[in-house]
């Protein structure tokens, strides 16, 4: 139990580790594409840009399959891409709408990826609190039972012992008086 908790806390780190890194690169993207955003508005006009905005071809849907890290399913996504390619559309519009919308995909990419990690994240340390509590389970209440109960039995087992090697004395101190009294009734008819 200890060892499959400390790999938890380990790949818990690492993820953690990938997940800050994610959420720092989708600070700096959601801020050059809300920027994006409010250069097209400038140039264009906002009419526009929503009107753009309408015509974007759907996103395929998301794939999540799981995969087990240490008895863990954690779910992969996969997808949340679009079914047709960008670039004949982005040809017919403005540069600064054009760029807006390459920014949020690229965001749209981040977000999944810092979804994925924190659901991760949240599914590991679930179960890290799980481990813990079992290990702290046999080791603080299963364990110091058994003990005791080892204890108890080899109590009763040296106590049966006793037992019997006092039931074997009298038993042999007996068969020695009665061997005793044996022989003296046979002496004196012998005399």
């Amino acid at each position: 139990m200890k060892l499959k908790r400390q790999a938890l806390i380990l790949e818990f780190f690492n993820i953690n580790k990938a997940s800050s890194r994610l959420r720092s690169e989708l600070q700096l993207e959601l801020n050059k594409g809300y920027q994006s955003i409010r250069m097209a508005e400038m140039l264009d006009g906002e009419m526009r840009l929503e009107n753009e905005a309408m015509k974007i071809p759907q996103l395929k849907k998301l794939l999540i399959t799981p995969k087990n890290v240490m008895g863990v399913s954690i779910p992969k996504l996969e997808g949340g891409t679009r079914e047709q390619a960008l670039t004949e559309y982005l040809l017919e519009i403005p540069v600064s709408i054009s760029e807006a919308m390459k920014a949020f995909q690229e965001i749209h990419k981040i977000v999944l990826d810092v979804a994925e990690k924190e659901t991760t994240l949240r599914k590991l340390l679930h179960e890290i609190d799980k481990t813990k509590r079992k290990a702290n389970a046999i080791e603080n209440v299963f364990i110091p039972g058994l003990q005791s109960a080892v204890k108890f039995i080899t109590f009763r087992l040296e106590e049966m012992e006793r037992d019997t090697f006092t039931m074997l004395k009298t038993v042999k101190r007996k068969m020695g008086e009665r061997e005793k009294q044996s022989n003296e009734e046979v002496l004196p008819i012998a005399e």
